[in-house]
Order: C-alpha cells, then sequence, then structure tokens
C-alpha cells in the first residue's frame, strides 16, 4: 500500500513538472481609428479604420520543453478588421500565420505552414512600414515590395537559424501542392541581418512563381500565395538591403527594394482604387528609396518619420514616380496601451497614364496626383 502511494505521488509530481514545461499564450493587438483623407475618387472621406498601423489580431503561441534544449513550437495567428469584426487575410480563419516546427537552442528552428518570407523576417523591421512607427499606411506603393506582409506564403517550409554573435539568417520554400505543376504557384526566399553595437544591415530575397490569372485565383486554390497577390504576372522577383544606426535616443535608417515582374498584366484593381487596374506591358519594375528616423523623446514620446521615392517602369512608356512623406506621434498611456497620430503625403509624377495615388491600407484612388490621409489612433496588446 505504502509502495503505491510512493508511485501515485512520485507520478503526480513528475507529471506537474512536465506539465511546468509547457506553455500556450494567447495574444493579441487591437488597432483603431478616425482617418480623413482628402481625396478618395474625387470626395474627402472621414473613416474609422483599423490596423492603419498593425493590422488587429488575436493568436495563441505555444511550446513544449523535449529536452537537450529542442522545443516543439506553434503558432496560430487570425487577422480581423475591427470596424465591422470580418475576417481579413481573404477570410481565413488563421490568415496571418499558422505554423508548427522544432526549434534547438543549438541549430535554430524548422517550421511547417503558413508563414512569413524572408523578406519581412529580416529586412522589413528596418523599413518603418515593417514596424509599430508607421505600419500599414506607410508601406511603399501598392506594398510592391511586401515589407507590410500583404502576402503570406502557404505550404511553406522554413528554416530560422540561431543568432551567432549578432548574424542570423534563413530560407523558406512555398509548395504549389498541384501534381502537374510543381514550379507553378510556388514561392522561396532567403535573408540575413546582423547587428553590431548600433548598426544593424539586413538584406531579403523573395520569388514567386505564379501565372497571369493568379489575381483570380482563390483562397481555397493549393497554391503558395492565392487570395491575396498584388500583382498578375508570371514571376516576381523582390530583392533588398538596409541599414540602420542607432545613437541614443534616436534611430536612423536606409532601405533600398526592388520589385521585378515578368510577362505581366496588371496591378491589382483593389490596390490601385480603379476599376480596371494599372496596365503593364509585358513586365515591370519598381525601385523603392526609403530614408527613415525615429526619436525616443521620453520614455513615453516618440516621433518618426520617413520619406519614399519609388521610380516605376511598367513598360510601353509608362515610367510613374511616387513620393511619400509619412510622420508620426506616438504616446504610451501604459505599457500596453499608446495613442497616436499619424500622416502621410503622396503624390505621382511623370503619371502619362493618370494613374491615381493611393496611400495603402485606404479604400480607393485620388482622383488627382496627390493623396493625404491623417489618422488619429488607440493601440492595445494583450
Amino acid at each position: 500500500m505504502k509502495k503505491t502511494l510512493m508511485v501515485a505521488a512520485l507520478t503526480g509530481v513528475f507529471a506537474t513538472a512536465a506539465h511546468a514545461q509547457s506553455s500556450v499564450t494567447l495574444y493579441g493587438l487591437i488597432d483603431a481609428g478616425i482617418t480623413y483623407t482628402n481625396n478618395q475618387g474625387g470626395h474627402s472621406a472621414w473613416q474609422e479604420t483599423s490596423g492603419s498601423i498593425n493590422g488587429s489580431r488575436w493568436g495563441l503561441r505555444g511550446s513544449e520543453d523535449l529536452g537537450g534544449g529542442l522545443k516543439a513550437i506553434f503558432v496560430l495567428e487570425n487577422g480581423f478588421g475591427l470596424n465591422n469584426g470580418t475576417l481579413k487575410q481573404s477570410s481565413r480563419l488563421f490568415g496571418r500565420q499558422a505554423f508548427v516546427g522544432l526549434t534547438s537552442d543549438q541549430f535554430g528552428a524548422v517550421t511547417l505552414g503558413r508563414q512569413y518570407d524572408s523578406v519581412v523576417d529580416y529586412l522589413a523591421p528596418l523599413a518603418l512600414t515593417g514596424t509599430q512607427y508607421g505600419g500599414t499606411q506607410f508601406a511603399h506603393p501598392f506594398d510592391n515590395d511586401n515589407l507590410n506582409n500583404s502576402i503570406r506564403i502557404n505550404n511553406s517550409v522554413k528554416y530560422s537559424s540561431v543568432n551567432y554573435g549578432g548574424f542570423k539568417f534563413g530560407g523558406l520554400y512555398g509548395f504549389s501542392n498541384t501534381a502537374d505543376g510543381f514550379a507553378n504557384n510556388r514561392a522561396y526566399s532567403f535573408g540575413a541581418s546582423y547587428n553590431y553595437g548600433g548598426l544593424n544591415f539586413a538584406a531579403g530575397y523573395l520569388q514567386l512563381n505564379n501565372n497571369p490569372n493568379n489575381l483570380s485565383l482563390a483562397a481555397s486554390n493549393a497554391g503558395a500565395v492565392t487570395g491575396e497577390y498584388t500583382f498578375a504576372a508570371a514571376r516576381q522577383r523582390t530583392f533588398g538591403g538596409g541599414v540602420n544606426y542607432t545613437f541614443g535616443p534616436a534611430t536612423a535608417g536606409f532601405v533600398y527594394t526592388q520589385t521585378n515582374l515578368n510577362d505581366g498584366s496588371l496591378v491589382s484593381p483593389t490596390q490601385s482604387g480603379t476599376s480596371k487596374g494599372v496596365g503593364i506591358d509585358g513586365g515591370a519594375r519598381f525601385q523603392n528609396f526609403e530614408g527613415n528616423i525615429r526619436y525616443a523623446l521620453t520614455p513615453a514620446l516618440s516621433l518618426a518619420g520617413a520619406y519614399t521615392y519609388t521610380r516605376g517602369n511598367m513598360g510601353g512608356g509608362v515610367n510613374p514616380n511616387w513620393n511619400q512623406v509619412n510622420l508620426q506621434a506616438d504616446y504610451a498611456l501604459s505599457k500596453r496601451t499608446d495613442v497616436y497620430l499619424q500622416g502621410e503625403y503622396q503624390h505621382i509624377s511623370s503619371n502619362s497614364e493618370d494613374i491615381g495615388p493611393i496611400i495603402n491600407g485606404l479604400s480607393s484612388a485620388s482622383a488627382t496626383q496627390n493623396q493625404i490621409a491623417v489618422t488619429a489612433g488607440l493601440r492595445h496588446r494583450f
């Protein structure tokens, strides 16, 4: 009887210890604001907006300690519109992220599922669109380089290294998941970053092999990129690099990216804000040059700004240029809650096709060559 009680007690102790080595965390972010736009289709607009900086989301994050520095991990993350409660990312339940994998203290992590590409992982944090200091509305035109993670990669296998004295690297491959089209609608990406003192360097590459009709592909399609794609093109290649330097309360940076489209037909009409989209004569190229700065005026109050010049080549002699100026002031009410005021000004020049400027995250393009947006918002993290 005593042995039985002892075994039962020890079993309870070990079960408790094993349970203590596992964790599941519920987390999220809610971003809501009021946005004024001077011109959307010829009219000014006042709108309640969700995700002007960071997309509203909730998620589950978990890990289990398997011993020897090895853990099983998972993330399930849902994106939603706070103003109407609808699902984002083409109405997916866990459209922002959904993956499971193993991570090692010595060798890094391997994960499988719907995930961010390496340009987002390594380069985006150096651009204000990839951070809390600008986000959605600070994105480059059409988010052509995906620094604001407009798309995620389905069916992907990702490797992320450990930190080797400030150096990190990784790569991703997204399967087409079709028996008769291995190379059609697949994706691959790789990137790296290096931190030394106040200096940060990063670079990344993303390639999407699709087809000219990819804009019409539903979210239920088996391919690597479906339902959210910005461009209709047989192939998209995006690459870039960046650097920033932190000195005292300030961080200044520069990011360059280039996106090349082959056998393209149009830019998504939902992104351009026109009924027919922006025409592409065979292929297109976007080059983005962003200079940015952020400054912690006090522990609670931060200021940030960026200027982006985008040079476009749409083929057929159509070569529009975009100029966008972004400013933000943010005040932290607590560690989890902050209020912000931010504004954007976008201007298009050399615009022979009369492309309407549209600040990312807004519902339609301007009827003139300029668009201005100002948002007052509230963010809460949990």
